[in-house]
Protein backbone atom coordinates (compact mmCIF):
# COMPACT_ATOMS: atom_id res chain seq x y z
CA UNK A 1 0.00 0.00 0.00
CA UNK A 2 1.30 3.43 -0.97
CA UNK A 3 -0.20 5.19 2.05
CA UNK A 4 -0.74 4.37 5.72
CA UNK A 5 -3.94 3.85 7.69
CA UNK A 6 -4.80 5.63 10.95
CA UNK A 7 -7.43 5.12 13.62
CA UNK A 8 -9.79 7.69 15.15
CA UNK A 9 -7.72 7.69 18.33
CA UNK A 10 -4.76 9.08 16.36
CA UNK A 11 -6.40 12.28 15.01
CA UNK A 12 -4.20 14.59 17.06
CA UNK A 13 -1.10 13.39 15.21
CA UNK A 14 -2.05 15.08 11.94
CA UNK A 15 -1.55 18.60 10.65
CA UNK A 16 -4.77 18.58 8.63
CA UNK A 17 -7.87 16.41 8.32
CA UNK A 18 -9.26 16.34 4.79
CA UNK A 19 -12.80 15.22 4.00
CA UNK A 20 -13.00 14.27 0.32
CA UNK A 21 -16.74 13.59 0.30
CA UNK A 22 -19.15 15.81 -1.62
CA UNK A 23 -20.08 19.26 -0.25
CA UNK A 24 -23.58 18.02 0.67
CA UNK A 25 -22.15 15.13 2.69
CA UNK A 26 -19.70 17.47 4.40
CA UNK A 27 -22.44 19.99 5.22
CA UNK A 28 -24.54 17.31 6.91
CA UNK A 29 -21.70 16.34 9.24
CA UNK A 30 -17.93 15.96 9.36
CA UNK A 31 -15.05 15.44 11.75
CA UNK A 32 -14.33 18.46 13.92
CA UNK A 33 -11.73 20.71 12.28
CA UNK A 34 -11.85 18.93 8.92
CA UNK A 35 -11.68 20.85 5.63
CA UNK A 36 -13.67 19.80 2.56
CA UNK A 37 -11.72 19.00 -0.61
CA UNK A 38 -14.18 16.84 -2.55
CA UNK A 39 -12.89 14.48 -5.20
CA UNK A 40 -16.43 14.49 -6.64
CA UNK A 41 -18.84 17.38 -6.13
CA UNK A 42 -22.57 16.80 -5.61
CA UNK A 43 -23.50 16.87 -9.29
CA UNK A 44 -20.54 14.70 -10.32
CA UNK A 45 -21.37 12.13 -7.65
CA UNK A 46 -24.92 11.86 -9.01
CA UNK A 47 -23.63 11.51 -12.59
CA UNK A 48 -21.26 8.69 -11.67
CA UNK A 49 -23.88 6.93 -9.55
CA UNK A 50 -26.48 7.13 -12.32
CA UNK A 51 -24.03 5.77 -14.87
CA UNK A 52 -23.15 2.91 -12.50
CA UNK A 53 -26.80 1.85 -12.19
CA UNK A 54 -28.05 2.55 -15.71
CA UNK A 55 -25.06 1.60 -17.89
CA UNK A 56 -22.27 -0.34 -16.13
CA UNK A 57 -19.79 -0.15 -13.24
CA UNK A 58 -16.94 -0.05 -15.77
CA UNK A 59 -18.25 3.07 -17.55
CA UNK A 60 -18.93 4.71 -14.19
CA UNK A 61 -15.36 4.05 -13.03
CA UNK A 62 -13.91 5.58 -16.21
CA UNK A 63 -15.92 8.76 -15.76
CA UNK A 64 -15.29 8.81 -12.02
CA UNK A 65 -11.53 8.40 -12.44
CA UNK A 66 -11.34 11.31 -14.88
CA UNK A 67 -13.37 13.60 -12.63
CA UNK A 68 -11.45 12.59 -9.49
CA UNK A 69 -8.11 13.22 -11.23
CA UNK A 70 -9.23 16.69 -12.34
CA UNK A 71 -10.48 17.60 -8.87
CA UNK A 72 -7.39 16.34 -7.05
CA UNK A 73 -5.23 18.34 -9.46
CA UNK A 74 -7.23 21.46 -8.66
CA UNK A 75 -6.89 20.88 -4.90
CA UNK A 76 -3.12 20.43 -5.32
CA UNK A 77 -2.86 23.76 -7.11
CA UNK A 78 -5.27 25.71 -4.88
CA UNK A 79 -4.91 24.19 -1.38
CA UNK A 80 -1.78 22.06 -1.05
CA UNK A 81 0.85 23.74 -3.24
CA UNK A 82 2.49 25.56 -0.33
CA UNK A 83 2.58 22.66 2.14
CA UNK A 84 6.09 21.70 3.33
CA UNK A 85 7.49 18.18 2.98
CA UNK A 86 6.87 17.66 6.72
CA UNK A 87 3.10 18.21 6.30
CA UNK A 88 1.11 15.22 7.57
CA UNK A 89 -2.48 14.98 6.26
CA UNK A 90 -5.24 12.52 7.18
CA UNK A 91 -7.75 11.75 4.41
CA UNK A 92 -11.22 10.27 4.80
CA UNK A 93 -14.37 9.58 2.78
CA UNK A 94 -17.58 7.72 3.62
CA UNK A 95 -16.02 4.40 4.71
CA UNK A 96 -12.35 4.48 3.80
CA UNK A 97 -12.84 3.47 0.19
CA UNK A 98 -11.80 4.60 -3.26
CA UNK A 99 -12.47 8.33 -2.91
CA UNK A 100 -10.06 8.83 -0.01
CA UNK A 101 -7.62 6.25 -1.37
CA UNK A 102 -7.38 8.17 -4.67
CA UNK A 103 -6.20 11.33 -2.96
CA UNK A 104 -4.08 9.49 -0.39
CA UNK A 105 -2.15 7.68 -3.14
CA UNK A 106 -1.30 10.90 -4.98
CA UNK A 107 -0.33 12.85 -1.84
CA UNK A 108 1.86 9.94 -0.72
CA UNK A 109 3.54 9.73 -4.11
CA UNK A 110 4.41 13.42 -3.89
CA UNK A 111 6.22 12.67 -0.64
CA UNK A 112 3.87 13.71 2.16
CA UNK A 113 3.34 11.35 5.10
CA UNK A 114 -0.30 10.67 4.19
CA UNK A 115 -2.76 8.50 6.10
CA UNK A 116 -6.27 7.30 5.33
CA UNK A 117 -8.79 7.10 8.19
CA UNK A 118 -9.69 3.49 8.82
CA UNK A 119 -13.42 2.99 8.22
CA UNK A 120 -13.87 6.62 7.15
CA UNK A 121 -16.73 8.83 8.29
CA UNK A 122 -18.89 5.76 8.99
CA UNK A 123 -16.55 4.69 11.79
CA UNK A 124 -16.51 8.24 13.17
CA UNK A 125 -20.32 8.38 13.20
CA UNK A 126 -20.50 5.10 15.14
CA UNK A 127 -18.02 6.55 17.66
CA UNK A 128 -20.14 9.70 18.08
CA UNK A 129 -23.25 7.64 18.83
CA UNK A 130 -21.36 5.33 21.20
CA UNK A 131 -19.90 8.31 23.08
CA UNK A 132 -23.27 10.05 23.33
CA UNK A 133 -24.70 6.89 24.86
CA UNK A 134 -21.94 6.76 27.49
CA UNK A 135 -20.53 10.24 28.21
CA UNK A 136 -23.63 11.91 29.75
CA UNK A 137 -23.53 9.32 32.53
CA UNK A 138 -20.14 10.69 33.63
CA UNK A 139 -21.45 14.26 34.12
CA UNK A 140 -22.62 15.82 37.38
CA UNK A 141 -25.39 18.02 36.03
CA UNK A 142 -27.19 20.92 37.70
CA UNK A 143 -30.37 21.59 35.77
CA UNK A 144 -31.63 25.18 35.61
CA UNK A 145 -35.43 25.11 35.68
CA UNK A 146 -38.09 27.78 35.38
CA UNK A 147 -41.08 28.51 33.11
CA UNK A 148 -40.79 30.24 29.75
CA UNK A 149 -39.35 33.73 30.02
CA UNK A 150 -37.39 33.06 33.21
CA UNK A 151 -34.09 33.81 31.48
CA UNK A 152 -32.60 30.32 31.85
CA UNK A 153 -30.40 30.71 28.76
CA UNK A 154 -29.25 34.14 29.93
CA UNK A 155 -28.31 32.66 33.32
CA UNK A 156 -26.29 29.97 31.53
CA UNK A 157 -24.38 32.73 29.73
CA UNK A 158 -23.79 34.52 33.05
CA UNK A 159 -22.54 31.29 34.62
CA UNK A 160 -20.11 30.86 31.73
CA UNK A 161 -18.85 34.42 32.20
CA UNK A 162 -18.26 33.54 35.87
CA UNK A 163 -16.07 30.55 35.00
CA UNK A 164 -18.65 27.81 35.57
CA UNK A 165 -18.99 24.80 33.28
CA UNK A 166 -22.00 25.11 30.97
CA UNK A 167 -23.61 22.89 28.35
CA UNK A 168 -25.83 25.18 26.25
CA UNK A 169 -28.05 22.86 24.21
CA UNK A 170 -30.13 25.63 22.62
CA UNK A 171 -27.00 27.36 21.35
CA UNK A 172 -25.83 24.11 19.76
CA UNK A 173 -29.28 23.51 18.28
CA UNK A 174 -29.73 27.12 17.04
CA UNK A 175 -33.24 27.12 18.52
CA UNK A 176 -34.96 28.33 21.68
CA UNK A 177 -36.94 25.17 22.25
CA UNK A 178 -40.57 26.22 21.76
CA UNK A 179 -43.13 26.73 19.00
CA UNK A 180 -41.74 30.27 18.66
CA UNK A 181 -38.14 29.17 19.18
CA UNK A 182 -36.85 29.21 15.60
CA UNK A 183 -34.20 31.91 15.19
CA UNK A 184 -34.53 34.34 12.25
CA UNK A 185 -32.18 33.65 9.34
CA UNK A 186 -30.39 30.92 11.29
CA UNK A 187 -31.37 27.38 10.27
CA UNK A 188 -30.88 24.49 12.63
CA UNK A 189 -27.96 22.15 11.94
CA UNK A 190 -28.52 18.60 10.79
CA UNK A 191 -29.10 16.00 13.47
CA UNK A 192 -25.71 14.47 12.75
CA UNK A 193 -23.86 17.79 13.03
CA UNK A 194 -25.72 18.57 16.26
CA UNK A 195 -24.65 15.17 17.62
CA UNK A 196 -21.03 15.82 16.65
CA UNK A 197 -20.99 19.27 18.23
CA UNK A 198 -22.67 17.97 21.39
CA UNK A 199 -20.12 15.17 21.70
CA UNK A 200 -17.28 17.65 21.23
CA UNK A 201 -18.74 19.98 23.88
CA UNK A 202 -19.09 17.14 26.39
CA UNK A 203 -15.54 15.91 25.76
CA UNK A 204 -14.25 19.37 26.71
CA UNK A 205 -15.98 19.27 30.12
CA UNK A 206 -14.28 18.24 33.35
CA UNK A 207 -16.42 15.44 34.86
CA UNK A 208 -15.01 16.27 38.31
CA UNK A 209 -16.82 19.64 38.25
CA UNK A 210 -20.58 20.26 37.98
CA UNK A 211 -22.07 21.21 34.64
CA UNK A 212 -24.96 23.69 34.45
CA UNK A 213 -27.57 22.88 31.83
CA UNK A 214 -31.05 24.17 31.00
CA UNK A 215 -34.11 21.94 31.36
CA UNK A 216 -35.25 20.92 27.88
CA UNK A 217 -37.81 18.77 26.14
CA UNK A 218 -36.65 15.69 24.26
CA UNK A 219 -36.66 17.76 21.05
CA UNK A 220 -35.24 21.23 20.50
CA UNK A 221 -36.97 22.34 17.34
CA UNK A 222 -36.37 19.51 14.88
CA UNK A 223 -33.41 18.02 16.75
CA UNK A 224 -33.52 15.19 19.29
CA UNK A 225 -31.44 14.89 22.43
CA UNK A 226 -29.63 11.59 23.10
CA UNK A 227 -31.67 9.31 25.37
CA UNK A 228 -28.74 9.06 27.78
CA UNK A 229 -28.47 12.84 28.24
CA UNK A 230 -32.23 13.25 28.57
CA UNK A 231 -32.35 10.57 31.30
CA UNK A 232 -29.32 12.07 33.08
CA UNK A 233 -30.98 15.49 33.16
CA UNK A 234 -34.14 14.03 34.70
CA UNK A 235 -32.17 12.34 37.48
CA UNK A 236 -30.02 15.37 38.31
CA UNK A 237 -30.20 18.14 40.91
CA UNK A 238 -32.33 21.15 39.95
CA UNK A 239 -32.14 24.93 40.42
CA UNK A 240 -35.46 26.73 39.88
CA UNK A 241 -35.62 30.36 38.79
CA UNK A 242 -38.46 32.43 40.26
CA UNK A 243 -39.03 35.56 38.17
CA UNK A 244 -42.04 37.94 38.43
CA UNK A 245 -44.60 37.51 35.65
CA UNK A 246 -44.28 41.17 34.64
CA UNK A 247 -40.50 40.77 34.18
CA UNK A 248 -40.98 37.61 32.13
CA UNK A 249 -43.43 39.45 29.86
CA UNK A 250 -40.98 42.35 29.43
CA UNK A 251 -38.07 40.01 28.80
CA UNK A 252 -39.90 37.93 26.18
CA UNK A 253 -40.91 41.02 24.23
CA UNK A 254 -37.25 42.03 24.21
CA UNK A 255 -35.92 38.56 23.39
CA UNK A 256 -38.46 37.85 20.61
CA UNK A 257 -38.54 41.36 19.15
CA UNK A 258 -38.21 39.96 15.61
CA UNK A 259 -41.67 38.39 15.92
CA UNK A 260 -43.20 41.68 17.03
CA UNK A 261 -41.78 43.28 13.89
CA UNK A 262 -43.35 40.58 11.68
CA UNK A 263 -46.95 40.10 12.94
CA UNK A 264 -47.93 37.74 10.12
CA UNK A 265 -45.05 35.44 10.94
CA UNK A 266 -46.15 35.39 14.58
CA UNK A 267 -49.72 34.54 13.54
CA UNK A 268 -48.40 31.70 11.35
CA UNK A 269 -46.33 30.23 14.17
CA UNK A 270 -49.21 30.39 16.66
CA UNK A 271 -51.24 28.43 14.12
CA UNK A 272 -49.20 25.37 15.08
CA UNK A 273 -51.03 25.42 18.45
CA UNK A 274 -54.35 24.49 16.82
CA UNK A 275 -54.00 20.93 18.11
CA UNK A 276 -54.07 22.09 21.74
CA UNK A 277 -56.19 25.26 21.67
CA UNK A 278 -59.63 26.08 20.26
CA UNK A 279 -60.19 28.09 17.11
CA UNK A 280 -61.79 30.81 19.22
CA UNK A 281 -58.72 31.08 21.44
CA UNK A 282 -56.35 31.28 18.48
CA UNK A 283 -58.54 33.96 16.86
CA UNK A 284 -58.44 35.97 20.09
CA UNK A 285 -54.63 35.82 20.16
CA UNK A 286 -54.47 36.73 16.48
CA UNK A 287 -56.64 39.79 17.16
CA UNK A 288 -54.22 40.88 19.90
CA UNK A 289 -51.38 40.64 17.38
CA UNK A 290 -53.27 42.70 14.78
CA UNK A 291 -54.05 45.35 17.39
CA UNK A 292 -50.46 45.41 18.67
CA UNK A 293 -51.40 44.25 22.19
CA UNK A 294 -48.15 42.36 22.53
CA UNK A 295 -47.69 42.62 26.30
CA UNK A 296 -51.21 41.29 26.87
CA UNK A 297 -50.65 38.56 24.28
CA UNK A 298 -47.41 37.39 25.91
CA UNK A 299 -49.00 37.34 29.35
CA UNK A 300 -51.96 35.30 28.10
CA UNK A 301 -49.71 32.85 26.24
CA UNK A 302 -47.69 32.30 29.43
CA UNK A 303 -50.73 31.81 31.66
CA UNK A 304 -52.84 29.74 29.27
CA UNK A 305 -50.27 27.75 27.31
CA UNK A 306 -46.61 27.79 28.29
CA UNK A 307 -46.82 27.63 32.10
CA UNK A 308 -49.34 24.74 32.36
CA UNK A 309 -47.44 22.77 29.74
CA UNK A 310 -44.10 23.41 31.42
CA UNK A 311 -45.15 22.47 34.95
CA UNK A 312 -46.92 19.30 33.79
CA UNK A 313 -43.82 18.17 31.96
CA UNK A 314 -41.40 19.10 34.74
CA UNK A 315 -43.38 17.41 37.49
CA UNK A 316 -43.67 14.28 35.41
CA UNK A 317 -40.00 13.95 34.48
CA UNK A 318 -37.64 15.68 36.94
CA UNK A 319 -37.13 13.45 39.98
CA UNK A 320 -35.53 16.11 42.22
CA UNK A 321 -37.65 19.10 41.20
CA UNK A 322 -39.43 19.34 44.57
CA UNK A 323 -36.06 19.54 46.36
CA UNK A 324 -34.61 22.11 43.97
CA UNK A 325 -32.76 25.19 45.15
CA UNK A 326 -34.94 28.27 44.58
CA UNK A 327 -33.34 31.25 42.84
CA UNK A 328 -35.40 34.41 43.40
CA UNK A 329 -34.47 36.72 40.53
CA UNK A 330 -36.20 40.14 40.48
CA UNK A 331 -34.87 41.09 37.05
CA UNK A 332 -33.07 39.63 34.05
CA UNK A 333 -30.47 42.29 33.31
CA UNK A 334 -26.92 41.00 32.68
CA UNK A 335 -25.67 42.60 35.90
CA UNK A 336 -28.37 40.94 38.04
CA UNK A 337 -27.80 37.56 36.40
CA UNK A 338 -24.04 37.91 36.89
CA UNK A 339 -24.69 38.53 40.58
CA UNK A 340 -26.86 35.41 40.79
CA UNK A 341 -24.27 33.34 38.91
CA UNK A 342 -21.53 34.46 41.29
CA UNK A 343 -23.49 33.13 44.28
CA UNK A 344 -23.98 29.62 42.89
CA UNK A 345 -21.58 27.10 44.34
CA UNK A 346 -20.05 24.28 42.33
Amino acid sequence: MLFKVAKLSQLARFDEIIDVRSPAEFAEDHLSGAINCPVLDDEERIRVGTLYKQVSPFEARKLGAALVAQNIARHLQQHFHDKPKSWKPLIYCWRGGQRSASMAIILSQIGWDTHQLEGGYKTYRHQVLDDLAQLPGTLRLKVICGPTGSGKSRLLQALQRNGKQVLDLEALACHRGSVLGRLPDQPQPSQKWFDSQLRQAILQLDPARPVFIESESRKIGMLSLPDSLFARMHASACLTMEVPLSERVRFLQEDYHFYLQEPQRLITQLGFLKAVHSREQLQLWQQMIVEGQFAHLVEQLLIQHYDPLYFRSMNRHYTHLQQSEQLSVPGLSPSLLDAVAATLRE
